[in-house]
């Protein structure tokens, strides 16, 4: 998961790539970059690191320009060194810069279709860089730089590449370009403001990026929809690709998004909050005289279905951990043993609030387990009589495919095992997962915007079909073993 932004505004904008990232941030903390078009020239800057960490007053002075786009990188497999942060860049032809939010599930074939037809070298592991090839051909082919061409370019990526994808990139002498995949599994929201009486535009993997910097939203970039903006502020819009079933991505709604942000016209809150509604009436139904004393949230994303956990059983809610906001999301740091040190340096418990009592924990999902487990024992040490534990989404028994980092499916809690086994190695006195229809219907909503969601790490069900062979590749390439370079990468 990558969160990616671009603008086309009437004044320099790189400082307001540099503020719309650091909102994005949550998406991704490997790496970070910027690439800006002035005239003639594209300057790009890009490394390993926090955002605050890779852009300095010097490198932010070389980014000149009104057209721009910025990116902020959790990386899924393959290496995560600074040669594969983004943007990347190809002189030919015009001068593209592209960053990718996504995965794409057939890069071996668009690979070795990239060099032996399209006669074009890819330098890195990255998918992304991958792309970005198949657009510039596409653009080459058409022999003339305007919009009409680069949405011919964007049909023929959608041609040729499968997977979930939104992508920004700025081509010399036209402006901004982007585009989201034909299942609108990776978001991509649209903004409009007024400089001076001239419209701004910018697009963005979340609206907090939009709102932070005074767009105002318009709409989410539609499925498989092209969106070129030039550089004198024109924006121009078109279907790429033929229609197909929408199905954007419900992990983005359980743990990625920013709660103050909205996605394919849904508040995150506001599903979160009917996420913790759906799943306080299950523990009713299952348990209507629990002995429930408190509900406490594993911060952050929990809070918002704690509450109101909380509200249907009628008990208190309350702080029970106080985070370290200096240390990273453990859910996309590498390696177990990392994985395990983070989380008593980021979770702290407050005694008080758990001595002599029946806690409920409320996490927003449960993957490898190894944070639930030992989050559970703090519950303990802390003086809790029982513990119990809900998990917001249902278990994650499968890998995701289309640029979340989901392990293999050997590292997967709850794969191959049934929720009492879970229960046993979590050490809580009580599990309960919330069921995968009634995430959906909380995630859509009363006015049901959106009949289908990628529910795949839940249900195993691939909107773009997937090659077995493809899943067993994957597993062996997200292990923590491949990415502490004891396997190769596949």
């Amino acid at each position: 998961m990558c969160g990616i932004l671009g603008i086309v505004g009437h004044h320099d904008i790189a400082a307001q790539l540099y503020d719309g990232l650091t909102v994005l941030q949550h998406r991704g903390q490997d790496a970070a970059g910027i690439a800006c078009a002035d005239h003639a020239r594209l300057q790009v800057h890009k490394g390993n690191g926090l955002v605050s960490d890779v852009f300095d007053e010097p490198s932010m002075a070389r980014l000149r320009g009104t057209v721009g786009i910025a990116h902020c990188r959790y990386p899924t497999a393959g290496s995560s060194g600074a040669d594969e942060a983004q943007p990347f860049y190809v002189n030919s032809p015009f001068g593209i810069a592209l960053a990718h939010n996504g995965n794409l599930i057939n890069t071996d074939a668009l690979r070795r279709e990239v060099f032996e037809q399209d006669r074009r070298n890819i330098n890195t592991e990255s998918d992304s860089e991958v792309l970005l090839n198949v657009f510039a051909h596409e653009l080459d082919t058409q022999r003339a730089l305007d919009p009409e061409s680069a949405f011919r370019a964007i049909e023929g990526v959608h041609r040729r590449c499968v997977g979930g994808y939104a992508v920004v990139a700025t081509v010399l002498g036209l402006g901004l370009v982007a585009f989201r995949d034909p299942h609108g599994i990776r978001p991509l929201v649209l903004g409009r403001r007024m400089e001076g009486g001239r419209e701004a535009w910018a697009v963005a993997s979340e609206s907090v990026a939009l709102d932070l910097l005074g767009f105002e939203r318009v709409r989410d970039v539609a499925p498989g929809e092209g969106i070129v903006v030039t550089s004198d502020g024109r924006m121009h819009a078109r279907a790429c690709a033929e229609p197909r079933e929408h199905a954007p991505c419900i992990f983005e709604y359980v743990y990625f998004a920013r709660p103050d942000s909205m996605m394919d016209d849904i508040s995150v809150h506001k599903a979160r909050m009917r996420m913790g509604v759906t799943l306080g009436e299950k523990i009713l139904r299952l348990r209507p005289d629990h002995d429930i004393d408190v509900v406490i949230p594993i911060p952050d994303t929990s809070r918002d279905a704690a509450l109101e956990i909380a509200n249907v059983l009628g008990v208190k809610y309350r702080e029970g951990f106080i985070k370290n906001r200096y240390v990273g999301r453990t859910f996309i740091m590498p390696g177990q043993g990392q994985r395990t040190r983070s989380v008593r340096r980021k979770l702290n418990p407050i005694p008080l609030e758990f001595r002599n009592r029946v806690v409920l924990l409320v996490d927003d999902s449960i993957v490898r387990g190894t944070t639930s487990q030992q989050i559970v024992q703090m519950a303990r040490e802390a003086g809790a009589r029982k513990v119990y534990l809900a998990s917001a989404a249902p278990p994650v028994r499968f890998p995701n495919i289309y640029g979340i980092d989901m392990p293999s499916t050997a590292e997967l809690i709850a794969h191959g095992r049934t929720d009492d086994e879970v229960q046993a190695l979590l050490g809580c006195d009580w599990l309960i997962y919330q069921d995968l229809s009634d995430l959906e219907s909380a995630v859509s909503g009363p006015k049901n915007r959106i009949d289908r969601f990628d529910s795949s790490c839940f249900d195993g069900q691939y909107v773009t079909g997937v090659d077995p062979a493809y899943l067993e590749r994957i597993g062996q390439s997200r292990s923590d073993e491949a990415k502490q370079g004891r396997l190769p990468i596949g």
